[in-house]
């Protein structure tokens, strides 16, 4: 089993910049492949980014590409989004995943673990 949760989401202006921080718990930590999707209000879930175990490999949606940084801290075990420039079309619950398959996938439902979400709110 793994837990993960979600922090450091909020409530900013337009251009500006968030961290968020996701951590994880369990056996399984160091062997699972982790994630960034996003919801929007009444709108499906999407990915946002991914990051191999190690930390070497990542992926971006395009919407994203340049302005979000995935990165994770292995021996904290935690996972972080690091956000730019941030637009409003950014607003939405931001989620952790985690599945222990190690190849790249947005399919919400290869991923194992969920944390429960921070919102982050960019008004326009």
């Amino acid at each position: 089993q793994m837990q993960l949760v979600e922090s450091g989401g909020g409530l900013v202006q337009a251009g500006d910049s968030l961290r968020l921080s996701c951590t994880a718990s369990g056996r399984t930590v160091s062997r699972a492949s982790m994630a960034w999707f996003r919801q929007a209000p009444g709108k499906e879930r999407e990915f946002v980014t991914w990051i191999s175990r190690t930390g070497g490999s990542t992926y971006y949606g395009d919407s994203v590409k340049g302005r979000f940084t995935i990165s994770r801290d292995v021996p904290k075990n935690t996972l972080y989004l690091q956000m730019i420039n941030l637009e409003p079309e950014d607003t939405a619950v931001y989620y952790c995943a985690a599945r222990t398959g190690v190849s790249f996938t947005t399919r919400l439902s290869d991923y194992d673990y969920w944390g429960q979400g921070t919102q982050v709110t960019v008004p326009s």
